[in-house]
């Protein structure tokens, strides 16, 4: 017997240009800037003053109550959110489904993080008096959101969170279609969250010069592919896809957005935060992933490129697709939605698979916005999809994702 097919039937997200699928996608279209000044915390001693953040977020819009916000991590509380939209769209009855053939795997980067550093910062100005919160072990730990989805539902089948920096996400991903594809599940939920514009994150990744600190220019910082381009631009929010056995969900009518064909993942084997710069690994999990699917370089039309807004990623990404795809290269859609939502580190990949299926459906290629000089090292041939959404026919999407370590995940949707 051969590996199952599986599909996509449900979609739902929270991000810096949504808050729920609809408002993300239009955006998404228009080309809109997700970033804005941090007013969380006071950023005179940060050199980034900027994020992109999710707009208007009130817990009880979403139903969370005080009492249960004591026990939430803020990318808790996304994934949660992200994950009931995801499954409402879906037509999943939790009441009457299978629940032991039903599992919840998302990625996480770097987990509660919010939680962390305001209990340790507690801790350190109340004195020697451990003071701790009995909720911040369950708040913190990264594995937390998918048990906390499994408990609300009932889902008893594989549950868990994947850990590999900005990879994460994609890894997730792939787990959950492999598991259906090996019959052990009939539907999984799955993706990504992260909310970690805290003190330590940016600090942090200020220290490691990884961010933009163009705060002058904030709402253009994340600028993918050109040559003024000077870090990423850190994101919050979740992407979940519930992804289903492609039988199962015919034999109940489900709507099927998108199938899932095909991933692959490779490292690069290199350095723990510059890329290889030919981008070898990257090569690599795309060739991986095409070889997966059944498909050639020349059935692919858009790729969602990992594309950060660093020196030496973009360069690095797109010498891969070049490698890779040749002549086909140049008559491919390329674009990077980080330049609208920022960079979701652990959650990148399913809000930007979300991109990928997007794109399937509307026939509509979102944009690298803020695009302004030129890059003489990148090949002015390539259609980087710059400034404005360009109408396409999408039957083959491809998604990359890289992460510190040297991970690099890639994943391919096709038009069902």
């Amino acid at each position: 017997m051969g590996l199952k097919r599986v599909v996509v039937t449900g979609i739902g997200t929270i991000n810096p240009l949504g808050n729920n699928t609809g408002d993300y996608f239009r955006n998404l279209d228009m080309g809109v800037s997700g970033a804005e000044m941090i007013t969380s915390f006071d950023t005179t001693l940060f050199k980034t003053k900027f994020a992109c953040t999710v707009k208007n977020f009130n817990p009880a819009d979403f139903g969370f109550d005080r009492k249960e916000l004591r026990k939430l991590d803020r990318f808790a509380q996304f994934a949660m959110v992200a994950a009931d939209e995801a499954i409402r769209d879906s037509g999943i009855d939790p009441d009457t489904a299978d629940k032991g053939r039903i599992g919840v795997i998302l990625g996480s980067g770097i987990g509660g993080i919010e939680s962390l550093s305001q209990e340790i910062m507690g801790f350190s100005e109340g004195g020697r008096v451990p003071r701790f919160s009995p909720f911040f072990i369950t708040r913190m730990i990264s594995d937390i959101a998918p048990g906390l989805i499994s408990i609300k539902y009932g889902f008893a089948g594989p549950n868990y969170t994947t850990t590999s920096a900005c990879a994460s996400s994609s890894h997730a991903m792939s787990d959950a279609m492999n598991l259906i594809r090996l019959g052990k599940v009939d539907i999984m939920i799955t993706g990504g969250s992260e909310a970690p514009i805290t003190i330590p994150a940016i600090g942090g990744f200020n220290s490691a010069q990884a961010l933009s600190t163009n705060n002058e220019h904030y709402k253009t910082a994340s600028r993918p592919f050109d040559r003024t381009r000077d870090g990423f631009v850190i994101g919050e929010g979740a992407g979940v896809l519930v992804l289903e056995e492609m039988e199962h969900a015919l034999a109940r009518g489900a709507r099927i957005y998108a199938e899932m064909a095909g991933e692959g993942m490779t490292a690069d084997a290199y350095h723990i935060t510059a890329p290889h710069p030919d981008g070898a690994g990257a090569t690599k999990a795309m060739e991986l992933a095409l070889e997966d699917a059944g498909l050639a370089p020349e059935d692919v039309d858009y790729i969602n490129v990992h594309g950060t807004s660093t020196p030496l990623g973009d360069i690095a990404e797109l010498k891969a697709v070049c490698r890779l795809f040749g002549d086909h290269a140049y008559r491919l859609n390329i674009s990077s939605t980080k330049s609208m939502h920022g960079h979701l580190l652990g959650g990148a990949g399913a809000v930007e698979a979300l991109a990928c299926i997007h794109a399937i459906n509307s026939s509509t290629i979102p944009p690298t916005i803020n695009f302004e000089v030129p890059d003489p090292e990148i090949d002015s041939g390539l259609n980087l999809t710059l400034n404005k959404a360009q109408k396409r026919e999408v039957n083959v999407a491809m998604k990359n994702t890289f992460g510190f370590g040297g991970h690099n995940s890639c994943i391919i949707f096709k038009k069902f």
